[in-house]
């Protein structure tokens, strides 16, 4: 059930991964020294990091906000104005007419339908173009008290439509992580992307976002890292040590960091390496896309735990760490006033699903092909019974 991807997806994906010494993972962050020789050992032009967290985080926005914010007025209306707002969605993928939207400014009714995404931009490779290897839908049901997290895989095999501003003219076979490439990336990327999903998925949106991994990290180190369940041993291929316990990736010959199976207190650094992973999970990008959204509740769960409301000046740092972290499109709908639309949405209230799909070698390019289970998921999605497609197709189902 693994999603592999092509050989150049993997090797420009994770590099190059070496053997499996247990190191548990250290209990301290890199050094400056440490940090810059880990950018030195990464791929030319690429944040590896960036590259598959980036979406990690826009659940954030959803929910964790309405969760510490609920109530006031003065720190939402903050929040909103240090948030970056975009057009995100374009007018095809875009929920609602103009109407409806005039109506959800003042009221926010479900159920709602949110695009995250996470780009891979090369900067010093432009040719080799831009792709959005993270794609989750949160999905809020009309009783707006939880939401589905639907990690959808980057090899799924789809059509993409034409895409007028940049002349590319639409494509019958391909990567869905291709369309943001297509659309050019940046706003007119999540667009493009937003229109294959309504046209396999038969759902429009109601906000999108991209996140910043810099605000993000800084955000996760203010709610003083998170608590994770690991359900098998991961073998970090990025994060490794030599036999001084000084940073050297494994592909440089160090001993790659190992997380045992077990609960652990995860700095924000070992948190984001751990989710990146995937070569060493036994079911591949599925694993990693349930770790992600593991990952997603645990920050949540933090910033429950925190009581934030308590503490205006942690309140105020995280607030300024997650809007300096974010573009979003909100469809319309003051930032604020989502936020407090959303406050029932509970960590504990979260539901991992995955897209029932398999892997196929189509003409020597490994795919994800999606199963019957799957037109079941998406017709679930646009009529808001995703309870009980829960219930009648566990195995797709992710206990996070």
């Amino acid at each position: 059930m693994a999603a592999d991807g092509t050989a150049a997806d993997d090797a420009a994906d994770d590099g190059a991964a070496s053997g499996g010494t247990d190191v548990a993972a250290p209990a301290k962050p890199l050094t400056r020294r440490q940090k810059r020789k880990a950018r030195k050992a990464a791929l030319p032009g690429r944040d590896p990091v960036w590259a598959k967290l980036l979406v990690v985080v826009g659940a954030v926005l959803l929910v964790v906000s309405a969760t510490v914010v609920t109530g006031s007025q003065v720190l939402a209306s903050r929040y909103s104005n240090s948030v970056h707002q975009e057009n995100l969605l374009g007018a095809n993928a875009r929920a609602g007419n103009d109407d409806k939207k005039e109506e959800r400014r003042s009221s926010v009714s479900g159920p709602l339908n949110f695009l995250l995404l996470g780009s891979d931009l090369r900067a010093k490779d432009p040719e080799d173009g831009q792709r959005s290897d993270s794609i989750i839908i949160v999905h809020i049901p009309v009783s707006l008290d939880r939401a589905y997290l639907l990690s959808i895989p980057r090899d799924l095999r789809v059509k993409i439509p034409a895409f007028e501003p940049t002349g590319f003219r639409g494509v019958n076979h391909e990567k869905i992580n291709g369309a943001f490439q297509h659309g050019g990336g940046g706003a007119g990327g999540v667009q493009l992307l937003a229109e294959t999903l309504t046209e396999l998925l038969g759902i429009h949106f109601d906000g999108a976002a991209i996140v910043n991994f810099d605000g993000f990290k800084a955000a996760v180190d203010l709610l003083g890292g998170v608590d994770m369940c690991i359900d098998q041993k991961v073998t970090s291929i990025h994060l490794g040590y030599d036999a001084n316990g000084n940073y050297l990736s494994p592909e440089h010959g160090g001993r790659p960091a190992v997380y045992e199976v077990g609960c652990h207190h995860l700095e924000s650094w070992q948190a984001l390496d751990l989710v990146r992973q995937r070569k060493s999970l036994a079911n591949g990008d599925y694993d990693r896309q349930k770790n992600q959204q593991k990952f997603i509740r645990a920050i949540l769960t933090k910033a429950q735990q925190q009581n934030l409301t308590t503490n205006p000046i942690a309140l105020d740092k995280l607030i300024r760490a997650l809007g300096s972290a974010f573009t979003v499109d909100t469809n319309g709908v003051a930032l604020e006033e989502l936020m407090f639309g959303l406050r029932n949405v509970r960590p504990s209230s979260l539901v991992g699903l995955t897209v029932p799909s398999e892997t196929q070698d189509i003409g020597g390019i490994s795919y994800v092909i999606g199963l019957d289970e799957a037109q079941a998921l998406y017709t679930a999605m646009r009529d808001d019974t995703l309870d009980a497609w829960a219930v009648e197709n566990p195995t797709w189902v992710n206990p996070i």
